[in-house]
Formats: C-alpha cells, sequence, structure tokens
C-alpha cells in the first residue's frame, strides 16, 4: 500500500515535469516593455496629476509589470494627444493616453481639429467625477450670473478643447453670456496667475482644481464660484447652477449632452484595434489599481478623490452620446465651431 502511494506520487511528479508552465501571453509582451501614458496637457494640472498617480500604481496590476513614462503632449485642448493616439500610437496596448474628457464631445460637434472616432477608442476607465465652476476674482464688474448678460466678463482660456476655453463661448453662443476669452495661457497653472495680475477677471473650471488652486481666495472671498455647470449640487458650494438660467428644453438638452464629460472624468483610453485580451487586462488593472488603499491614501494627500467609472460604461455612455438627435447635434456642432 505504501509502495504504491510512493510509486504514484513519483509518476505524478514526472508527469508534471514533463508538461511545461503555462504560458501568460499578457505578461510575455508587457514585460518586454514600457507603458507609455500620453497626458494632453502640462505637467502640473489635473490630468497630469492623476495620470503621474495612477501610472504608479497602475503597471503593478498588469501582468509582466512593465515600467511607466509619462509624456505630456499639450495642445488643441488635447485634441492633439487623442489624434496622435488615434492616428499614430502603436495599436498593441503599449501605449494609452489621459486627454481631455471634451474630446468626445468635440467629434460629437464636428470640431475641424479633430481626427478619431470616439466610439472606436478602446476606453479602460476613469478616476474621478468633478463638476465645473466658473469663477470670478473680487475685480470682476460681474458680481452674479445675471450680469453676465449685461456686462463683459474676462476669462482666461487654455487651448480649444479644454474646459477653461470650451466653456464662455459655449454659453455666449447658447444663452446670450458676455464672457470675452483671453487665449494663450499654456496652463491652468499661468491662467490663476492672470487672474493674480489682474490680466483676466476669472476662468471656467473642475471644481477639484478650483477648490485647490484657489482655496485661500476661496475663503478670504477674493475668489467666488459664480456658477456651477451642472444641475448636481457641491457640498459647501453655495452657487446656482447655469441651468437655472436657460429657457428652453433645447437649452437644457445641450447643457446636459456637454456634461457628459463630468461623468468621463478623466478618462484612459487606449488606440483602436489593440488585442481584445490586452484590452481586458488593462481594465482588470486599473480598477484594481484603483482599489488600492495606498493609491487612494495618496491621492487624498493631493486633494483628489477616486471615484472610479468602469471602461465599459465610458464605452456606453460614448455610444449614446455619439447617437445624439440630429436637432440637438446641429446645435452643439454650431456651439462647438
Amino acid at each position: 500500500m505504501r509502495s504504491g502511494n510512493v510509486a504514484c506520487w513519483s509518476l505524478s511528479v514526472l508527469v508534471a515535469c514533463s508538461v511545461p508552465a503555462l504560458a501568460d501571453p499578457i505578461a510575455d509582451f508587457y514585460r518586454a516593455r514600457q507603458l507609455n501614458i500620453i497626458v494632453g496637457s502640462a505637467s502640473g494640472g489635473d490630468y497630469d496629476m492623476w495620470a503621474r498617480l495612477i501610472g504608479r500604481y497602475f503597471v503593478k496590476h498588469i501582468p509582466g509589470s512593465p515600467e511607466v513614462i509619462i509624456q505630456n503632449m499639450p495642445g488643441a485642448g488635447g485634441i492633439r494627444a487623442t489624434n496622435f493616439t488615434y492616428n499614430v500610437a502603436p495599436r498593441d496596448g503599449s501605449i494609452v493616453a489621459m486627454t481631455s474628457r471634451n474630446a468626445p464631445f468635440k467629434a460629437l460637434a464636428g470640431d475641424k481639429m479633430v481626427r478619431f472616432d470616439p466610439t472606436k477608442l478602446n476606453w479602460i476607465g476613469s478616476p474621478e467625477v468633478t463638476n465645473r465652476v466658473c469663477i470670478v476674482s473680487d475685480a470682476s464688474p460681474v458680481k452674479n450670473v445675471k450680469d453676465l448678460f449685461t456686462k463683459e466678463l474676462i476669462l482666461a482660456g487654455s487651448g480649444q478643447g479644454s474646459a477653461l476655453s470650451t466653456i464662455p463661448p459655449m454659453l455666449n453662443r447658447l444663452l446670450g453670456t458676455k464672457m470675452k476669452l483671453i487665449e494663450g495661457y499654456k496652463s491652468a497653472t499661468d491662467a490663476k496667475l492672470a487672474i493674480d495680475r489682474g490680466e483676466v477677471h476669472g476662468l471656467c473650471q473642475s471644481y477639484t482644481q478650483v477648490s485647490r488652486a484657489y482655496a485661500d481666495g476661496l475663503v478670504s472671498g477674493k475668489i467666488k464660484v459664480l456658477f456651477r455647470m451642472e444641475e448636481a449640487s457641491i457640498s459647501g458650494v453655495d452657487a446656482p447652477s447655469i441651468y437655472d438660467f436657460t429657457t428652453d428644453e433645447k437649452q437644457r438638452q445641450v447643457l446636459s449632452l456637454f456634461s457628459v464629460g463630468v461623468v468621463l472624468g478623466r478618462p484612459l483610453y487606449a488606440p483602436p484595434d489593440v488585442p481584445v485580451d490586452r484590452v481586458a487586462a488593462l481594465r482588470r488593472a486599473y480598477a484594481e489599481a484603483l482599489n488600492d488603499p495606498n493609491l487612494k491614501s495618496d491621492a487624498e494627500k493631493q486633494g483628489l478623490t477616486v471615484t472610479h467609472t468602469s471602461g465599459e460604461e465610458i464605452e456606453r455612455i460614448v455610444s449614446n452620446l455619439m447617437k445624439t438627435p440630429a436637432d440637438i447635434r446641429e446645435l452643439a456642432g454650431d456651439l462647438g465651431e
């Protein structure tokens, strides 16, 4: 009986040793490569902060644990980087990008600079959902939203496609406000300096970045949130929604269309045609990274709050966005010019 067990054990070892270990094609691919994360803005902004934070943990959960390289590619409010990722970057999963959440909206609006189809991108996920607001300094002649219809408000812009440069002209055309956009600021940080110097009266930006960059000004009253772009209230912020100043249902529909970007957050995506198994591996690794307690702790230290939106959910949202009815699409297209 005993010798039989030994014989069986020996036979099982021989069989196991004779079968080669199962290969892991995902690990084999990434072990030999770096993962490049393209950021569609200059260093120091929210997208750059998120990309660098996520990059440190993301690769730990990707089979093969590749090294990560962050590459900033600012221009046209993220459209330049999206065009590059869609048309030039290798379609093998070695390059992903985090660029403007407004990119799908700009594609819908028929922006002439857009060279991509957002429904063909492989969406990996997003780490954040945040409202957008427009703020003014105490030197601004505009003290409330009603003033926007009778007084000129000078705001800083940072390139077509960015929130700073998209919101003011959209509201001018949609609602008849009188906001004047001064372009040429390379980043939100430069725009803040312009406010401090009195070159502009304010800007439109995510509340996450506003609450961090203008914390002292918001407390002292030197900076005021004039209005929020979404209907949802913001904890601790006493400012009206721009929806309160619409006059018809189509205006509300366009604002809702534009607000899709809030749900998209800071979207990470891969180019089209990346092998399905690699896309699945990237999505899985991304979700695991965002659930990492150390990442959440690091995010909190930087004033960031993790709110995971899956790649599948973003894919569904973008697909529905691109099916927008023709009349609303036409109006959105006019606003995008």
